[in-house]
């Protein structure tokens, strides 16, 4: 019997947000605050970021910004480790830092009525912080913890080394949370340095979601935040182009007691900005992540029967972040999983894909977006990202339509310009031949 057409699913875009129900309010010194109100519940969620990650760091201080921004939190000039920490948990909410390659990521929840008070803490650990010698380098035992066991981890390691194949002499190389010998040389000093000429109101943004009248969110931002300025701080460098490799480069690193190796193949994907990035997710997701993990996880670990896991990742933002395919395997089969993966990319660049594939596709990413923001904690985070790629206000409303419109020429288009099968880093960890 012939497959049944499957017809798109139809949103009532009114009850997306929009320009209609969302409140974008600038303060003098920069910082924008986006609003939702929403009182089905008495909680409110914000997400936030601002400019301040690791790009631009070093080898020799790789982990800085990471180590910085998670010393926030550890002290400042009023309150102490313990006395940040009851005040968040005495009313039962959620205030959470981290960092990337780009921004200060920041993450609040707790009920409407505390929305002042936990804004009021995040203004004074960005603005004030203490650095206490006692918590830093309990701070740096945990990082460093954490960075040994990284080197014990397949996955971790591969990924490491496909960063330094795949983007050699660029920020991108760099993890950011460093290395062991980069944490032990940081001191409270630098992390004073990088605060003072990193963390400041420019480019910050608040995204506020939940039980609280917009006019009065806004005015809770203003109060902690619209007197706070930084002259010092200074711009985040500019992302430098990178192209995809000049031919097969591999790295295989071997590590002790392991039975499984993990593997990484691509290339520096496209950013974010890219006009075709919603072309180049839909083909990710038919690539390697829909059903059983698209043509990747059928081919590989449902036909051939070579991986535990296998399956594709797109990792756009304001740079040019990896379109790679990630597997774990048996030792003895990741020749055998290379050759079938680098196949599998021969086909997406030579032959567009198939109707049904892309229309299920389709179906898939409209009729999932109504799920994505049914929670505060959804609505708050695609407000951030809708606000940082200056995708407008009405994005979301018109995200339906783009998706339906997305062609099979696009998809082939653009993973011609960033997939090439003998242009890849090919990183595997795991144990030597033999061992395993």
């Amino acid at each position: 019997m012939p497959k049944a057409t499957i017809s798109l699913p139809r949103l009532d875009i009114q009850t997306l947000p929009g320009p209609e129900t969302i409140q974008r309010h600038q303060l003098p010194n920069g910082v924008i605050v986006l609003v939702r109100e929403n009182f089905a519940s008495p909680s409110v969620v914000f997400s936030s970021y601002l400019p301040g990650g690791a790009l631009g760091e070093l080898d020799e201080e790789a982990g800085l910004a990471d180590l910085a921004i998670s010393a926030l939190m550890r002290g400042t000039l009023k309150r102490n480790f313990q006395e940040i920490y009851e005040t968040i948990e005495s009313v039962g909410a959620t205030l959470a830092l981290g960092t990337g390659k780009h921004t200060l990521s920041i993450f609040g929840k707790g009920l409407a009525e505390d929305l002042g008070l936990l804004l009021e803490l995040l203004s004074e650990v960005l603005r004030s912080p203490a650095f206490p010698e006692d918590q830093i380098n309990r701070l740096r035992a945990e990082k460093l913890t954490s960075l040994a066991i990284r080197e014990q981890d397949t996955g971790a390691r591969a990924e490491l080394a496909f960063s330094e194949l795949a983007y050699p002499h660029h920020p991108y190389r760099i993890p950011t949370d460093g290395y062991s010998d980069s944490i032990h040389r940081i001191t409270i000093g630098d992390l004073r340095e990088y605060h003072r000429k990193r963390i400041g109101p420019q480019g910050m943004v608040i995204t506020i979601v939940g039980a609280v009248h917009a006019p009065q969110a806004i005015q809770a931002v203003e109060n902690e935040f619209a007197n706070w300025e930084n002259p010092d701080r200074e711009d985040l460098p500019q992302i430098p182009p990178i192209d995809r490799p000049g031919g097969l480069v591999r790295k295989d690193i071997s590590l002790d007691g392991k039975v499984q190796s993990d593997l990484v193949v691509g290339a520096p994907g496209p950013s974010r900005y890219d006009p075709d990035y919603l072309a180049a997710a839909l083909g990710n997701s038919i690539l390697g992540r829909f059903g059983l993990f698209g043509r990747i996880g059928e081919r590989i670990r449902e036909a051939a029967g070579l991986a535990y896991y296998a399956y594709s990742s797109l990792s756009g933002g304001p740079g040019p972040g990896a379109w790679q395919v990630i597997a774990g395997v048996n030792p003895v089969n990741v020749d055998k999983a290379v050759d079938l993966i680098r196949d599998e990319i021969r086909k997406f660049v030579t032959k567009r894909v198939r109707g049904e594939e892309l229309t299920d596709n389709q179906a898939n990413f409209i009729g999932r977006l109504p799920l994505q923001l049914e929670t505060n904690e959804g609505v708050a985070g695609s407000l951030v990202h809708l606000e940082r790629y200056s995708l407008g206000l009405d994005y979301y409303q018109r995200y339906p339509k783009m998706i339906a419109e997305i062609k099979r020429d696009q998809i082939l288009a653009i993973a011609q310009k960033f997939l090439h099968p003998d242009h890849l880093a090919i990183a595997v960890a795991g144990p030597k031949i033999g061992e395993g």
